[in-house]
């Protein structure tokens, strides 16, 4: 299994073209969106949500507010990841809740760990919370690469995009939400000349320190 992790590390790219008549099985699609569920995050509070878009018309829109890169519309599913806007103590007693329920017990014996989070949130400044936030999200999304990339299905990561139009094309205003970032996802195009190309990393030596 390590070996298979790896070589598929190395198989993935940034995938440039997609072959816009393939498509994500629903059984492929459920594998990514169950690794991104199951992706960690700070507590274990989640502070985004996702948005999964297919329909034609709405990637071509986002299309055009992602200065006209082609994998918006060509590649099958765009993953959205946006965070949950003013993030508050609210938030904290759904999580709460939800933590009671799954584990069976009640919101009085997570009291100590309900302060806990709560001082957390309510000790950081608006900016600060959306800065936490967004990197609980990019862990989501490392986390559908590498699926993705186990299951022989390319993805692009991307930000650049206008945030504010992908809010609007989404309605994710109105659902206190933002926009962070984003990645396509579906199979590689044969035209694609990027896959041929070898993957630059550093060294190891460059990379890792050894204390």
């Amino acid at each position: 299994m390590m070996e298979q992790v790896i070589e598929s590390l190395k198989w993935r790219y940034a995938t440039k073209s997609f072959d816009a008549d393939k498509q994500l099985s629903e059984s492929q699609l459920n594998i990514l969106k169950n690794a991104v569920q199951l992706a960690p995050s700070s507590f274990g509070l989640q502070p985004y949500q996702v948005v999964v878009v297919q329909n034609k018309e709405v990637k071509q829109q986002l299309r055009t507010a992602a200065f006209n890169q082609t994998q918006l519309e060509d590649a099958s599913h765009i993953f959205v990841f946006a965070i949950e806007k003013q993030y508050a103590a609210k938030h904290v007693d759904a999580f709460i809740a939800n933590v009671a329920n799954t584990r069976n017990t009640s919101v009085e014996s997570l009291k100590g760990f309900e302060d806990l989070l709560k001082t957390t949130v309510n000790s950081r400044s608006a900016e600060e919370l959306d800065a936490w936030n967004s990197k609980q999200a990019y862990i989501g999304l490392g986390i559908l690469l590498e699926t993705a990339a186990l299951y022989n299905i390319d993805a692009c990561p991307m930000e650049g995009f206008n945030a504010t139009e992908f809010n609007r094309i989404l309605g994710l205003d109105e659902r206190n939400l933002h926009a962070v970032a984003i990645a396509a996802v579906g199979f590689r195009s044969d035209d694609d000349k990027y896959h041929h190309y070898a993957k630059v990393r550093k060294s190891y030596d460059d990379l890792f320190i050894h204390i």
